[in-house]
């Protein structure tokens, strides 16, 4: 996903392989970028080139004028089915696949009308009859469409509409009686029962909805910082000797303090599983929901309604403006690339997103002050917002410094001192290019190169025609590769940064059965990969001092517990202290980011004997102490003599672990007592070997949870879930996010088990944990609201005296 598909990985190893040992070394100990790129640009060969083009025609990101059809008729199945949702999803995708101004793309929309109609979503539904109107709609089936609009109007709380909407359609029949009779009866009927309602509205004082931007507004940081863009005052910016830059604590901060709010200078929308057609689907037209078709591509926003781009089937955005932005900005230029960009992956696609964006900054300044070094064949350069000019200086020795004194104390910053999220400080990130291993230099610059050979084409494409079109016959072709060379180092830089830099966009999806009653789960899902000049400024804890968060493309840092002055604050890059051990997160954090971690969790464990995580460790089957030891465990209780081997019980707990994926497999068919019967099993074969606090234990009672509450057994769905929590916290700690999500799971049984002194004790402590790592505006906060208010609302004889 991040690096480019596999055939093109594997064969660009292979072509490495093959290369004379005196190239590779050439290539292996270039000194700079420049260097690496245009060796390595020079062995792009055509057959190298059409091998990536047919890896890239595998994906259909074209408009294909067969696919409209077919996705209109398995969304009608879907809706006769009244899977509203899942008929949704495949219109929009006709939808995507439509030529604007056809009677395709307008039927594609007035279907989605009607599912979003029966899903309740009346605004977008109303957005989606404009669409279809606007595209064309058949004017013999104008009346359903009009008929429809009406009802959204009148269930919006808006009857002036409405009743223009009626008139309308009753000129319209006046006009044109092209109905049956049986039909226009029909019809009659419909429009005097939406007249009484209008009506019936009308005699209602009409209430403007509740502004959208409150999560935002909330955001706002409460003191600007003026020495770093998008974070508060109780936040400064340092060098260590050691580590870098880093960010340090100006004052005491507390819990849940939002400290930094910034947008991504560059976001790209992770596809998620996104096949070629070729591998193994039924047909080429692929049916599943992924990313791509429910989250806007510029803004991220969740989307039913999608809005796609006129010239490509895979962009698709939540309105015009964000459509519009996005093809100013940059999809004018990746349009035509969409498969080859899907093919060389996330990481070289950010890349080229970032060289498109440097295009709108004054950025001459930045390797002025970034690039000590200005090469022989070029000259200083005045600011100018031209790539090719700005980028002409020797980008691959960040430490190299020939006789030209850099200005700016601190990496990123400019002239002033201050640190903003721009292109500068995207520049001033380090690609590390020495700690690469060859081979992945050679496939970054060779994937950059070929990006680079379809941008020359691409517009030379676009020249000539615009030649034919003005009948210059004699004008000379521009000459594009000098520039694109330029540009083609920069990608390199970023696709290099972007291993230690990149930032998981993230999103918390609601999980579970489609079953009533069944609790809801959640899940963090990857959505996307951005770069964040300032959240890239917090060092690495395995046990952090910060919470981020993301809403659209906003990252959100917020104090996870108490901040002293002078503490630096600390993030987490994935190894946490509560989900491996230490040997793991340093080797992780070794292999992609090029540092071993000396945190004090780190410190505090390496001091240990090596046993790994005790919460993970397995225990004796008779007395239940802690096993200890190698190759063999023995009990280490000094009463017992108990032993066994290690193989043993890692294949006993394999062998648990497949008999409860087999239970939730029953849990998610709806097989609720197989399922439950399955677990119990479980769950007695796991604590004859298991401490109670091991994670293996934790997903079986949530299990059990799940499918009591499923069976409406609230009192023992709490009990299970409560046995989870006790694990959860243990693992994760008391004010973890895991925590609160957990409880806010509880607070559910609770509520929908109508113990309501228990829901509102629930609901409180889970407030209080999420607001803490998300602020007030989380879904799972709001819900957690709605649900105390509507507890709090009920008598009091039936809320209790106590509460």
């Amino acid at each position: 996903m991040d690096l480019p598909v596999d055939e093109w990985k594997s064969y660009v190893l292979q072509k490495w392989s093959l290369l004379p040992k005196s190239i590779q070394v050439t290539i292996s100990t270039a000194e700079t970028l420049s260097d690496i790129f245009l060796h390595s640009s020079s062995l792009l060969q055509p057959e190298d080139e059409m091998f990536l083009k047919r890896l890239s025609r595998g994906y259909l990101v074209g408009k294909d004028p067969n696919a409209p059809l077919f996705y209109r008729e398995e969304g009608n199945k879907k809706f006769q089915k009244k899977d509203y949702m899942g008929a949704t999803v495949l219109y929009s995708k006709g939808v995507s696949h439509s030529r604007p101004n056809s009677e395709d793309i307008s039927l594609c929309y007035a279907n989605r009308s009607a599912a979003l109609f029966h899903l309740g979503q009346y605004e977008t539904c109303l957005k989606d009859i404009v669409r279809a109107q606007t595209h064309g709609y058949p004017e013999r089936l104008q009346p359903k469409l009009l008929l429809r609009k009406a009802e959204c109007l009148v269930t919006l709380g808006r009857p002036h509409e409405a009743s223009q909407t009626i008139s309308d359609l009753e000129s319209n029949f006046a006009a044109k009686p092209t109905l049956a009779a049986s039909q226009f009866q029909v019809l009659q009927r419909t429009l005097c029962r939406l007249k009484v309602k209008v009506q019936e509205k009308e005699n209602l004082t009409e209430t403007s909805p509740a502004a959208l931007t409150k999560a935002f507004e909330d955001m706002d940081l409460r003191e600007e910082n003026e020495q770093i863009s998008s974070t508060s005052s109780s936040v400064s910016l340092c060098t260590d000797p050691l580590k870098g830059r880093c960010l340090v604590a100006t004052k005491d901060i507390l819990p849940g303090e939002l400290l930094v709010k910034e947008d991504a200078f560059v976001s790209v929308l992770n596809p998620g599983e996104m096949p070629p057609w070729h591998r193994g689907l039924e047909s080429k037209w692929d049916t599943r929901a992924t990313n791509g078709d429910l989250y806007c591509h510029r803004c991220l926003k969740h989307t039913l309604a999608p809005v796609p781009c006129d010239g490509c089937s895979y962009a698709k955005y939540c309105s015009q403006e964000c459509l519009q932005q996005a093809w100013d900005l940059y999809h004018s230029i990746e349009c035509s690339l969409g498969g080859l960009l899907l093919t060389l992956g996330v990481f070289c696609h950010i890349a080229l997103r970032s060289t498109l964006l440097a295009r709108f900054e004054e950025a001459g300044k930045v390797i002025n002050k970034l690039c000590g070094e200005i090469t022989n064949r070029d000259t200083c350069l005045p600011e100018s917002k031209n790539l090719a000019q700005i980028l002409s200086y020797d980008l691959g020795g960040e430490s190299k410094n020939k006789g030209k004194t850099v200005e700016t104390p601190i990496p990123g910053c400019d002239i002033n001192g201050k640190y903003e999220s721009n292109y500068n400080a995207v520049f001033s990130l380090l690609p590390h290019t020495g700690n690469h291993s060859p081979v992945h230099k050679f496939l970054c610059a060779l994937s950059v190169s070929a990006l680079c050979r379809q941008l020359e084409a691409a517009r030379l494409q676009a020249f000539t025609t615009g030649l034919r079109s003005s009948k210059l016959k004699a004008a000379a072709a521009p000459v594009l590769y000098p520039e694109l060379n330029i540009w083609g180092v920069a990608m390199l830089r970023h696709m290099l940064q972007l291993q230690c830099n990149a930032q998981a966009i993230t999103t918390i999806q609601q999980t579970g059965s489609e079953k009533k009653n069944l609790i809801t789960n959640s899940r963090q899902v990857r959505l996307a990969t951005g770069l964040f000049p300032v959240v890239s400024l917090l060092n690495h804890s395995c046990s952090p001092n910060t919470s981020v968060s993301f809403i659209s493309t906003v990252a959100t840092v917020r104090a996870s517990q108490q901040i002293k002055k002078g503490q630096e604050i600390l993030h987490c890059y994935g190894p946490h202290e509560s989900r491996m051990g230490v040997a793991e997160r340093r080797q992780k954090l070794r292999s992609q980011y090029f540092f071993d971690c000396n945190c004090p969790p780190c410190e505090r464990e390496k001091q240990r004997p090596s046993q790994g995580p005790g919460r993970e460790a397995f225990c004796c089957h008779r007395c239940r102490a802690l096993l200890q030891g190698d190759d063999v465990l023995s009990c280490g209780s000094t009463s017992c003599t108990e032993s066994v081997s290690r193989d043993h019980l890692v294949s006993q707990l394999q062998d648990l672990q497949q008999q409860v994926g087999m239970a939730r497999k029953l849990l998610r068919n709806g097989e609720l007592e197989r399922a439950i019967q399955l677990l119990l099993g479980c769950r007695h074969a796991a604590e004859s070997f298991l401490l109670a606090e091991h994670s293996v234990v934790g997903g079986i009672e949530d299990d059990l949870a799940q499918a009591y509450a499923a069976l409406g057994d609230w009192e023992k769905s709490a009990a299970h879930l409560q046995k989870s929590l006790r694990v959860v916290e243990v693992r994760h700690g008391p004010t973890s996010v895991e925590m609160g999500h957990e409880l806010f799971k509880l607070a559910q049984i609770f509520f929908n088990g109508f113990a309501i002194p228990e829901a509102l004790n629930t609901i409180q402590q889970a407030e209080k944990v999420l607001l803490v790592h998300y602020g007030p505006w989380n879904d799972e906060i709001q819900e957690l609201q709605k649900m105390k208010s509507c507890l709090l609302d009920l008598p009091p004889i039936l809320v209790g005296p106590n509460q």
